[in-house]
């Protein structure tokens, strides 16, 4: 019976196990962390809630054959009435062994998956630095980077066009 359904229009997977898209997590590391404290001891007396506000980057390079890495930069800044509660930046990195993607396929996995893949752990190491910091964890929302490579995307087009399209930043 599964070879009538297969027969039957199902996909046609007969092609080598080589030929098909393969994608691997190499490694995952800390490239640069960064915690600052300007206003400590000061800061500890402080009364309300900061404002805080993260800004982000992805970057993407080819470091060897079917090897790239992929950077996701996170920075915090809190801030209050007061002055700068603290700063957090991390620079984080994962190696991506990647194998008979499309071409059409490497710069959406590169910029949205890749830094889906690679955000909780990045997400962890800002929420222990603020918590060493004598703060309380910062945990940072989910990223819809898929939306965001989009929306990035439509803007870029939109400029080769020269149509206006909303502002997309790298606020979260």
């Amino acid at each position: 019976m599964a070879d009538e359904q297969g027969a039957a229009g199902g996909a046609d997977f007969t092609g080598s196990s080589e030929d098909f898209p393969q994608v691997g997590v190499i490694s995952q590391y800390v490239k640069d962390l960064s915690f600052e404290n300007p206003a400590s001891p000061a800061v500890f007396q402080w009364q309300g809630q900061p404002q805080i506000d993260v800004q982000f980057n992805i970057g993407a390079a080819t470091v060897g054959p079917e090897v790239h890495e992929v950077t996701l930069r996170i920075e915090v800044t809190a801030s209050a009435s007061e002055g700068t509660a603290f700063k957090a930046d991390v620079l984080y990195a994962g190696l991506f062994a990647i194998r008979n993607l499309p071409e059409e396929q490497m710069q959406p996995f590169l910029l949205a998956e890749a830094p889906r893949i690679l955000f909780p752990f990045a997400r962890r190491v800002i929420a222990d630095a603020v918590r060493d910091g004598g703060f309380p964890p910062l945990l940072l929302d989910p990223i819809d980077f898929a939306t965001l490579y989009m929306q990035r995307q439509a803007q870029i087009q939109a400029e080769q066009t020269g149509s206006q399209v909303g502002d997309v930043t790298g606020q979260a």
